[in-house]
């Protein structure tokens, strides 16, 4: 989410999505607020520390770490607060192990923690004992509360393509072989049971590696999906994954007015309304494409935007939440009033 105030996000959430609310990032506070810092300040027996290129693996615990793991601290006692009393799906995002690893810099070298196997061994174990604590402290604080985790796995496709470039940026690792992909994202998502979704917002998802490490839901980007990994969405759906379908705009479109939310500013209500329902035929088009059952669409699939909203204004943000929230509303009348796939 966009901005620095962790009590106004949380409330924004809360109200927009008040049946599936979730732990906000804010990056714009800087380092230890960011997906990688926010993650490393869980790890276990594993300190971390930043340089002017992002985050590397340290000697000993920092103010770094202690910045980073003080923000996460504050922002449960928000959340705790402003979801008093409540019961239902509360979701929480963290990066996953491959993008940690392709994130986080070895020590004494410039090149990333998946140059080396047994520095992604080690970090995957302490991020499975660091996550399960984590869902655990959050279970604790809301007690009437379903734990979802979502691993957020944007460098994995760059992972097993073998694009993430060396230190020298002259050439790229090696590609990681499927099964250890697998192994070691199985590795996290067994420990933070009990429901897990990994998000993957860019082309070339590989849907069969995470349905493969026991996920029980994928997110993803629909503008994305290309035609050749459809089957790979209709198998965890007919494994019965759920299916976090982003299909509204996370930021606005350049040539977009002013009058669009999610594409360049607030709206009116009718016009939200229009947008939410192209939301949900999408989504809709998506099952019918890939010859799903129309029945099963409004329970596996949740509607969301196509990615993260930290680039968005506070108000596109919060209208991109709407727009979310009535979409997914909308799935079970659409499907009924329409035989036919949606214009």
């Amino acid at each position: 989410m966009p901005g620095t105030n962790p009590a106004e996000a949380t409330r924004v959430v809360a109200g927009e999505l008040p049946d599936f609310p979730y732990l906000p990032e804010l990056p714009d506070r800087g380092p230890g607020a960011d997906l990688t810092g926010r993650t490393a300040a869980l790890l276990v027996d594993i300190p971390v520390e930043v340089t002017p290129r992002g985050w590397r693996l340290a000697e000993r615990p920092g103010r770094d770490l202690l910045r980073a793991r003080s923000m996460l601290s504050s922002d449960l006692d928000v959340l705790e607060e402003v979801l008093d009393g409540f019961r239902g799906p509360v979701k929480v995002q963290l990066c996953g192990p491959w993008t940690l690893a392709a994130t986080l810099e070895l020590p004494r070298t410039l090149n990333v923690a998946i140059a080396d196997p047994g520095a992604v061994a080690d970090l995957t174990a302490s991020l499975a004992e660091g996550a399960a604590a984590h869902a655990a402290e959050l279970a604790k604080r809301l007690p009437g509360a379903r734990i979802v985790v979502q691993l957020d796995e944007p460098a994995l496709p760059a992972v097993a393509g073998g694009l993430v470039p060396t230190a020298s940026g002259l050439s790229r690792l090696a590609a990681v072989e499927a099964d250890v992909l697998t192994e070691r994202l199985a590795q996290v998502i067994a420990a933070t049971r009990d429901y897990t979704v990994v998000h993957s917002c860019g082309s070339a998802t590989p849907f069969g590696i995470i349905r493969a490490a026991g996920a029980d839901g994928i997110s993803f980007d629909l503008s994305q999906l290309r035609r050749g990994e459809e089957d790979g969405v209709a198998e965890a759906a007919e494994a019965g994954l759920g299916l976090l379908t982003g299909v509204v705009p996370a930021l606005p479109a350049p040539d977009a007015g002013a009058g669009s939310p999610g594409r360049g500013g607030p709206a009116g209500p009718g016009d939200g309304s229009a947008e939410a329902r192209v939301a949900a035929e999408r989504a809709i088009r998506l099952w019918r494409r890939l010859g799903l059952p129309m029945e099963t669409c409004p329970e596996q699939a949740v509607i969301t935007p196509a990615c993260g909203l930290a680039g968005a204004s506070p108000d596109q943000a919060r209208a991109s939440l709407t727009r979310c929230r009535e979409a997914g509303s909308m799935l079970a009348e659409l499907i009924e009033e329409t035989g036919e796939e949606p214009r």
